[in-house]
């Protein structure tokens, strides 16, 4: 039989929604906003550092990234998120949600600012140099993941945990767009004063040497508001539940959400010392009964995440290909290296206005309402009819006239990304996970999807080269084309569909229950007792 819940922990579920939910939202919310910035500004500039560093003068195209080259550019940072992860997810766990965030914060400013300022005699001795940054900026950025994931959780109340948890999240289309808009401003102001003529008719003269500061300012803007909310981010005081499921202390927990709630709360020690020694609530991650209780949720939370990350981000990462590839975005040849970055931008802000952006906050609306299934489920399924809707036609859409359809399918697949798998994923592991592995495994589960972006940010990039030699990017071996690439992507949003079905729903109980941290001894069944979704 469930035991009683903590009354510092009860406290926290039934909450009336607060000021400081708001304060928690924008504090962890800025961190997402410049975590999506720094992931997605790269893709806007990679074509401007081929026609910098990659320049050949006989070459009737413009200098492009080598493929090798140009998949690192893209992918590093995703690996050192995938380590971020994993690392500061396991050191959320032991040493605490608020100890750790401040780490991950600074991190993510100096590799910013590391970022531009990549130095080096030579084109691969900057790209190498800003390679190592970027790397380290995944790596703080990767600890973002599961700790502002299981702060929002571990602090907001039962009813509407759902919304707050998905507005955090929200942010990373903000941040997305804050790149576009960002880089919109820079590329139209130097624009403006080098209006230099397109490459086919000066190759030399269509790159000008201040092009160099275009990527370099775009890439370091990540530092500032990162850098703005690292007070804040102190100031937070420990999570109720670590303090007291984790940490053991009662007394500190009670005091930290009195502050908090403005409410006088009792401290429970001998409560604490109960529940926290009880032989079901002390097992490992590597233990059977983590398996029985929690591998089949574990193995689902993975698996959605790693087949949603490898579509998304191949759609993110690789806009600029696939518009260039349907004529939406002018031949590169006809712009100079200024104006091209400018287009890119365009293009991209347009999609993240239209789609992106609005898709997280229909999630912050209705996830409360609707559940986490449902909305991950329906996610899912529409990515998949878009995705084929854009793939079976695709010759229909390349042709002169119709480019405007494929960009509102292109952008309705990310709308139902966002209202839908994309914001899911990130939420359902911060609920469903005992208090003292709650930030390891979603550290775990982001680290399967950031795995699914590399297999996007290095897969994509080659498979979607045609197998005419005239359309493909110079050095490139042939690929299965943009068509096939979609039929791929929509393969792999179906698989995320079917895996779903091993994800419980979390909408409308606490932690505790979905955890089931206050069950007594031998009252603990096979995985969530009362969820939907529970394997037979």
């Amino acid at each position: 039989m469930a035991g009683d819940q903590l009354k510092v922990l009860n406290a926290l579920d039934v909450a009336k929604t607060q000021l400081y939910h708001f304060t928690a939202i924008v504090i962890a919310g800025m961190g997402f906003f410049t975590d999506a910035y720094d992931l997605f500004c790269i893709s806007l500039v990679t074509k401007l550092l081929g026609r910098i560093y990659y320049f050949h003068p006989d070459s009737d195209a413009p200098g492009t990234l080598p493929p090798n080259i140009a998949a690192a550019v893209n992918g590093v940072a995703f690996c050192g998120t995938l380590s971020g992860q994993l690392f500061f997810g396991w050191l959320g766990d032991k040493m605490g949600r608020k100890k750790v965030y401040g780490m991950t914060l600074m991190v993510m400013v100096i590799c910013s600012v590391g970022s531009g300022l990549s130095f080096g005699k030579t084109a691969n001795g900057v790209i190498a140099s800003l390679c190592f940054f970027r790397f380290w900026l995944g790596f703080g950025i990767g600890g973002d993941y599961p700790l502002s994931a299981t702060i929002m959780s571990e602090y907001a109340n039962k009813k509407t945990r759902g919304a707050f948890i998905a507005a955090v999240f929200a942010m990373q289309g903000f941040g997305i767009l804050g790149g576009g808009i960002v880089s919109l401003i820079v590329s139209a102001a130097f624009k403006n004063k080098y209006n230099v003529p397109p490459y086919s008719v000066d190759r030399a003269g269509s790159t000008v040497p201040e092009a160099d500061f275009v990527w370099r300012i775009i890439v370091m803007f990540g530092a500032v508001p990162a850098a703005m909310t690292y007070y804040w981010r102190m100031k937070m005081p420990e999570t109720a539940r670590y303090t007291a499921l984790v940490a053991k202390n009662a007394k500190q927990a009670a005091a930290d959400m009195s502050k908090v709630l403005q409410v006088e709360i009792e401290a429970e020690q001998e409560k604490v010392e109960q529940l926290t020694t009880n032989e079901s609530n002390s097992f490992g991650l590597f233990s059977r009964e983590f398996v029985r209780r929690h591998g089949l949720h574990l193995v689902g939370t993975t698996t959605t995440w790693f087949f949603l990350d490898i579509a998304f981000y191949s759609q993110n990462l690789f806009q600029k290909d696939i518009f260039s590839a349907i004529n939406w975005i002018p031949k590169a040849n006809t712009m100079n290296a200024i104006e091209e970055v400018y287009k890119i931008s365009r293009a991209q802000t347009l999609i993240a206005l239209c789609g992106t952006v609005p898709g997280y906050w229909f999630t912050v609306a209705l996830i409360d309402i609707v559940g986490r299934f449902k909305i991950q489920l329906m996610g899912f399924a529409m990515m998949t009819v878009f995705m084929l809707g854009l793939a079976i036609p695709y010759h229909h859409w390349t042709t002169k006239g119709n480019h405007i359809g494929f960009v509102v399918m292109y952008a309705l697949t990310f709308f139902f990304a966002n209202f839908g798998p994309n914001s899911t994923t990130f939420i359902v592991p911060a609920e469903i996970f005992p208090a003292r592995l709650r930030s390891t495994c979603h550290g775990i589960s982001a680290a399967a999807g950031k795995a699914g972006a590399i297999v996007g940010a290095f897969g994509f990039l080659y498979a979607a080269q045609s197998k005419d030699l005239s359309k493909r990017d110079r050095g490139y071996p042939a690929g299965i084309g943009v068509r096939n690439s979609l039929f791929f992507l929509a393969a792999c949003n179906l698989f995320g569909l079917l895996f779903t079905f091993l994800v419980p729903e979390s909408n409308g109980k606490s932690l505790e229950e979905m955890s089931q941290e206050n069950e007594e001894d031998g009252a603990v069944g096979n995985g969530v007792s009362n969820s939907r979704t529970n394997p037979v």
